[in-house]
């Protein structure tokens, strides 16, 4: 009995321990899920037509406008600064030939004035000598004389026609004082500085009444109608650089433009920063000195090419085309980079080119273009729908 009780204890055991094991294999099997097939996705694009054209290759630089005509004043003479007609002072505007600087040079004029009497003197010493042994020479002689003005400009010596004439005339030592006094008003004419040009006063560094000393710097003359832009250009564009190219100029705020030209370039490179130096002329009312401006220099025009954004052009110098719903890449070759588009050349014309980056995009892959008039009718459309 014992030995029945126990095998039939053991059967039990089994068979429940079977059930166990088929639930368990039932329960496991029915939390297994199939995995749904993925949907295949047809990415849309933006496209665009080739069409070459010629494209103006610009290169964009920065810097502050200085007056193409600049005078920066220096005395060469020592004296006091006298008042004029008008104040030595900053903003002040002068016409040419009008005063700028005046210094007093009453001692030295008078040391001027005392050497032409010392000339006056020494002609009519001579003049009694001429009127005997050279009649001929006497009346030129003479009118010179009668001409003379010690408040005036000294006027040239008369010309010396014989051989004669000219050694007895230098031997009285009257030609080298005639150089003299011309050296002396010469130097006369230092005391007073005149404006070359239209302009104004942009620097005053002295005032009336100062003691004014040889090589003394005095203030900054400068024309308003002209100035000039000096721009730094990579050495990689020297070539491309021409006199007289036409340049866009803009304030930083983008609010104000204006049209200038290159008008020189530098012949040397920088050797530190390996680049080169352009002059942009700029003639404009409204500008002033120091004005900060941005250039686009037209450098030159590239033929059959057409300027598209960088992102767009992939490893290996090649872009996207779509050729029948299927994405392709072919060569291009890139021949100017600017700071967000690059000018590229071989692109067949007509190709259909991506103009939008496709994030993941590979070549074959199945792509649908963007139709902007069927999907607009479609928005349209909807909107009516829901109104």
């Amino acid at each position: 009995m014992m030995l029945l009780r126990k095998i039939l204890l053991s059967l039990l055991g089994l068979v429940l321990i079977g059930g166990a094991l088929m639930i368990a294999s039932s329960l496991i099997n029915g939390n297994k899920r199939q995995r749904p097939k993925p949907k295949k996705v047809v990415k849309t694009v933006f496209v665009d037509t080739v069409k070459n054209t010629t494209i103006p290759i610009e290169i964009a630089a920065n810097g502050n406008l200085v007056a193409q005509r600049r005078l920066e004043l220096f005395a060469e003479v020592q004296g006091v600064f006298q008042m004029g007609s008008k104040l030595f002072k900053p903003g002040q505007v002068y016409r040419k030939g009008e005063t700028l600087v005046r210094i007093n040079s009453a001692e030295y004029y008078a040391s001027v004035k005392s050497q032409k009497s010392n000339l006056f003197n020494q002609i009519t010493a001579i003049m009694p000598d001429l009127r005997l042994d050279y009649p001929e020479v006497y009346p030129k002689w003479q009118a010179y004389m009668n001409a003379f003005d010690v408040e005036k400009t000294i006027a040239p010596l008369p010309e010396m026609t014989s051989e004669k004439e000219r050694f007895f005339i230098t031997g009285r030592n009257i030609p080298a004082t005639y150089y003299t006094i011309k050296n002396l008003e010469q130097r006369l004419s230092k005391y007073r500085i005149r404006a070359p040009f239209n302009g104004i006063l942009t620097e005053a560094l002295v005032t009336e009444g100062t003691l004014i000393r040889p090589g003394q710097r005095l203030g900054t003359f400068i024309d308003m109608g002209v100035y000039e832009l000096e721009v730094a250009i990579s050495k990689t564009y020297a070539d491309l650089l021409e006199v007289g190219n036409s340049v866009n100029l803009t304030t930083i705020d983008g609010t104000k433009s204006y049209t200038g030209k290159v008008v020189r370039v530098n012949g040397n490179i920088d050797q530190a920063s390996q680049t080169i130096n352009a002059y942009i002329e700029v003639r404009d009312k409204d500008l002033r000195e120091g004005v900060y401006l941005e250039a686009n220099l037209q450098a030159r025009e590239e033929q059959n090419a057409i300027s598209v954004s960088r992102s767009l052009l992939q490893p290996n110098d090649q872009i996207f085309v779509v050729k029948d719903s299927i994405l392709d890449m072919i060569p291009v070759k890139p021949v100017y980079f600017s700071a967000k588009e690059v000018v590229l050349k071989d692109v067949p014309e007509g190709a259909v080119i991506v103009s939008k980056p496709v994030p993941g995009a590979y070549s074959g892959m199945l792509v649908k273009i963007y139709r902007e008039n069927k999907d607009a009718t479609a928005l349209e459309t909807a909107s009516n729908t829901d109104s």
